[in-house]
C-alpha cells in the first residue's frame, strides 16, 4: 500500500532523502532499513522503486542480500552534484555557450575557486 504522502513529494526530494540515508550509514542498506532510516512514512515499495531508479542512474550500487539487494552510495554528495552538472552539460549541443554562461554567473568567490582549480592548485 502506498502512502498518500509518497505522491505529494517531488521525486528529487525523495532521491535526496534516500541518498542522505545511505551516506549516513557506512554499510549497504536494504530498502526496509532505508525506510526506517528516513523516519517518515514512505512505503517500502516506494523506497525500493527509488533505490532501483538511483541504481539505474548509477548513483548507487547494490549487492545481493538474501532474496533482495542492499544498496550503497557510489559517490559522496559533492561527487554526485558534479556528476549531475556533467549530465546537464552533456544535454546541450553548444557546450561552449553553456560553459560561458555558467562562468559569467559565478560569484567572485566561486570564480576564484574555479580559476585556482583550473590552474592545478587544488589546496
Amino acid at each position: 500500500m502506498t502512502d498518500e504522502k509518497d505522491e505529494r513529494r517531488p521525486a528529487g526530494e525523495l532521491e535526496a532523502a534516500v541518498m542522505a540515508a545511505l551516506w549516513a550509514v557506512d554499510a549497504p542498506l536494504t530498502p526496509a532499513r532505508v525506510q526506517r532510516e528516513l523516519g517518515f512514512g514512505l512505503a517500502r515499495t516506494t523506497v525500493t522503486t527509488i533505490l532501483s531508479r538511483l541504481h539505474d542512474k548509477g548513483f548507487v550500487g547494490r549487492e545481493r542480500q538474501g532474496r533482495g539487494y542492499a544498496y550503497f552510495a557510489v559517490q559522496d554528495a559533492p561527487g554526485l552534484t558534479a556528476r549531475r552538472m556533467h549530465g546537464e552539460l552533456a544535454r546541450d549541443t553548444d557546450r561552449e555557450t553553456v560553459l560561458a554562461r555558467f562562468v559569467a554567473q559565478l560569484s567572485a568567490d566561486d570564480e576564484q575557486v574555479l580559476r585556482r582549480l583550473l590552474d592545478g592548485d587544488e589546496q
